[in-house]
Order: structure tokens, then sequence, then C-alpha cells
């Protein structure tokens, strides 16, 4: 079955469901830090919170940053960052550098 093959509907229902088990699936990996998706996918979950509020507020909804993230992260962000972000690395931190310095993120 090709992508053509689907009705509008059914790929939209489709991509919610896979965007709402990749957010479920982040909220239960609070042992993988931000940084290590940054520096090994180029986006994480402040990426991830921040498409989804532009999408929203391109749709007319006011939704801020804060919202968004905490639709992300399950929590409002300060509260996931005390319990659950630990400090970078220096090898964390360079990698991160050279991801941001590419332009190849998020």
């Amino acid at each position: 079955m090709s992508e053509q093959n689907i009705d509008a509907q059914t790929q939209l229902e489709l991509e919610a469901a896979a965007y709402r088990r990749l957010r479920d699936h982040l909220m239960s990996r609070t042992d993988v830090q931000n940084i290590d998706m940054m520096n090994l996918a180029g986006f994480c979950r402040n990426c991830l919170s921040r498409w989804y509020m532009e999408e929203a507020n391109g749709k007319g909804l006011d939704l801020d940053k804060d919202g968004a993230r905490e639709i992300v992260y399950g929590m409002p962000y300060p509260e996931w960052r005390d319990k659950y972000q630990t400090d970078a690395s220096a090898d964390q931190k360079a990698k991160f550098d050279q991801v941001m310095d590419s332009g190849d993120h998020g």
C-alpha cells in the first residue's frame, strides 16, 4: 500500500497517532537528554514543542512556548528540567556546537 491509496482523513489520523506515539515515547524516556537528541538527530523535545506551537499559531490558536512544551513534556518544562535534566558534558557541548554551527537542526 502506498501513500496514494490512503484517503486524506486516514492519513491525518495515522500521522496524528504516530506523533502521539513519539510524544509518549519521549515522555517515558526521561533518561534521554535533549542535547543527546540534538547531537544525534538534529532535533529535541524543545524543537518538537516549537513545531507544535508554530502549527497551532498558524491555525489561529493562541499557544505559547510554555503551553506547547507542557504538551510535549507532559508537565511544565521547569518541572521536567529539575527532575530529569542533567548537566551536559564537555563532549556533549562540543558536539552540540557542531550541530548548531552546521545549521542542520530543527
